[in-house]
Order: C-alpha cells, then sequence, then structure tokens
C-alpha cells in the first residue's frame, strides 16, 4: 500500500489507516472477538497504520487495538488529554458509548497529565511505544467556555511534555486529534507540530480546512490525517452528520453528490474515501468500519477508478471547491 511522510519526519503512514473508535463501542455495539477479527481483518488487507483512543470505550479500544498489534509491525497513533479515572459514568449512552469499561474521564492537557496519560496509555495498550502522540479534543468545540484554561495548561505545559517525548524518541510524532479548524491554527502559534488528525473538516461535503489551516500547515511542515471521511455517515447513506442527526441542507448537499455519483457509475462513499488524498499535504485517511464486512466495503471502494470528469462535475455544480486538488 502507497505511503505519504508525517509532516518533515522520517516516519511514514499507509494512506489508508484504520479508525478506532468503533472497536470501543463508540456509537456501536461491538464486542471484543469482533473487534479483535476486525484489526486481523485490516492487517490482512495490508493495512498497517491504525488510530486509537482512552476515550473510545474509556479504554476498550486501546486493549484490543494492543493485544493484536503486540509482537507485529504497525504505526499506531493513540491520544492524551484525557485521564481514566475509576468509577463507571451513569449512563454510557449519553457519550455515544456501549458497554465502556468502568472508568471515567477528567481532562488534563498539563504537563504532568500529558505525561501520565502517555504512561497509562502503555499499560492499557501493553505496547512497549506509540508513533503518533496526539492532544485528543482540545478546542471550544469539545469544551466550549472551558477550552481557554485547557488551551493554556497545552501552551503551558502539555506540548513541553510531548515535544520531549518526542525529541527523547519515546514518540516520532507529535500533534493533535481534533474535530476543527480553529484550533489546530491556533496550535501552529505554540509549537512545532508534525501532524493534525482532523476529523469531518476536509471531505468531500465539506473543504472549510482549505482557507486558512492548510495554507498555515504547508508552511509549517505540518500535514494531516483526515478521519470521519464519511461525515459520521452521511456520505454512505446514513442520516448522522458530526455524530448527530444531519440537517436538512446536509441532507440535500449528499443527496445532490449522490446524483453526481450515480451519473457517472461511481459509489459516492468511495468518491469521499479518496478524495481527501488528492492534497498531498493529507498523509491518510482513516475510517472507522463497525464491523469486517465493512472493512471489506471499504478496501473495495478505496480501488474504485474514478474518472477525472467526476470530479470536474462537481466543481461545475458547485459542489466542490475549486481550489479543491482532487485524485489523479
Amino acid at each position: 500500500m502507497e505511503q505519504r511522510a508525517i509532516g518533515r519526519t522520517t516516519l511514514k503512514v499507509d494512506v489508508l489507516g484504520l479508525g478506532g473508535a468503533p472497536l470501543g463501542g463508540n456509537f456501536v455495539d461491538l464486542g471484543y472477538a469482533q473487534a479483535e477479527a476486525l484489526i486481523r481483518a485490516a492487517k490482512a488487507a495490508g493495512i498497517g497504520y491504525f488510530d486509537t483512543a482512552p476515550w473510545y470505550g474509556f479504554g476498550r479500544s486501546e486493549r484490543v487495538m494492543g493485544d493484536v498489534l503486540r509482537g507485529s509491525d504497525y504505526v499506531l497513533s493513540d491520544k492524551v488529554g484525557r485521564l481514566l479515572v475509576p468509577g463507571a459514568v451513569e449512563n454510557p449512552a449519553e457519550f455515544g458509548m456501549v458497554d465502556p469499561l468502568p472508568f471515567h474521564v477528567v481532562y488534563d492537557y498539563s504537563y504532568d497529565g500529558i505525561m501520565r496519560a502517555f504512561e497509562d496509555n502503555l499499560q492499557r495498550l501493553g505496547l512497549d511505544r506509540i508513533d503518533i502522540l496526539l492532544a485528543h479534543d482540545i478546542g471550544a468545540f469539545q469544551h466550549g467556555d472551558e477550552n481557554v484554561r485547557h488551551f493554556r495548561d497545552l501552551t503551558e505545559g502539555g506540548y513541553r511534555a510531548m515535544d520531549e517525548l518526542r525529541r527523547g524518541g519515546q514518540v516520532k510524532a507529535i500533534g493533535l486529534g481534533v474535530n476543527e479548524n480553529k484550533v489546530c491554527r491556533d496550535a501552529l502559534s505554540i509549537g512545532d507540530w508534525d501532524v493534525f488528525l482532523l476529523a469531518g473538516r476536509y471531505t468531500l461535503l465539506e473543504q472549510t480546512a482549505l482557507d486558512a489551516l492548510f495554507p498555515a500547515c504547508r508552511d509549517a511542515g505540518t500535514t494531516i490525517i483526515c478521519g470521519g471521511p464519511f461525515n459520521s455517515g452521511i456520505l454512505v447513506g446514513r442520516d448522522t452528520w458530526n455524530y448527530a442527526k444531519a440537517p436538512k441542507n446536509v441532507i440535500e448537499r449528499a443527496r445532490a453528490l449522490a446524483d453526481v455519483a450515480d451519473a457517472f457509475n461511481v459509489p459516492l462513499a468511495a468518491a469521499a474515501l479518496q478524495f481527501p488524498l488528492g492534497d498531498p499535504i493529507v498523509s491518510s485517511v482513516i475510517p472507522g468500519p463497525r464491523d469486517e464486512g465493512e472493512l471489506k466495503q471499504i478496501v473495495e471502494w478505496f480501488g474504485v477508478d474514478i474518472p477525472s470528469d467526476f470530479w470536474s462535475t462537481l466543481k461545475t455544480k458547485g459542489l466542490l471547491r475549486e481550489d479543491a486538488e482532487v485524485p489523479i
């Protein structure tokens, strides 16, 4: 499988990776055996880049991911900023989780919080290394007004911890794992980041990252991993967008994209999966399949030949930005 570099580092990742949120039971009832089989199927399909986080099932995703990857070749990204504390939440469904482990989260982007989270992650994974370390869900999208405090903690201590881990060789790259453009731009002013895992903001449905973030990242030498290429499901025929029910205007735009895809006999999901990689700043796309069947379908979509006229038609109809680079 083709690989691309992460920032200016020597680390390379597969252009198609595996997102680990469903492996923790986030928004889907997925047991350990099913999650294990899904990761093994990804490896068998030639996927070698995997992403996880403490948030996904309050540790469930990390545990199964580590069990399957242990003793094999892999590139792994994991996240910090949330500490898992003993004590189950009363209603996990409110967090979009099915049967999480008996913990709750405490946000901590300070120096000590980042260092502790990194060590905790390794323990849950049962692995001796994490390749890419990402500060998870920093930003107003997640924290609202509280983000002022959290970003100050990252600025005054958290970034220093991540940089020390990178300079010491414990991780190969550092960045953010977020859902918004602005916090990435803000972060560029406080340090040298290798990569931003950006979910939902550079997709076939939305290209807002082109306005200011991508130019700033090019100047900084920071690359992008695109999470959520299907925008929470709206681009694979579901009615969800940004982890909630899609509003009318989003549904209408998705239908317009689907009409063009149908006219070219191109699966809309295949176009959504391949589109972000048209921009060389994008290192990888990491969908989160919920079972082996979805993984198989994703691999098939990834191999679909999409004619150049499809992309130009989307631009002509105003469904894709003129300045968006497309796969060749």
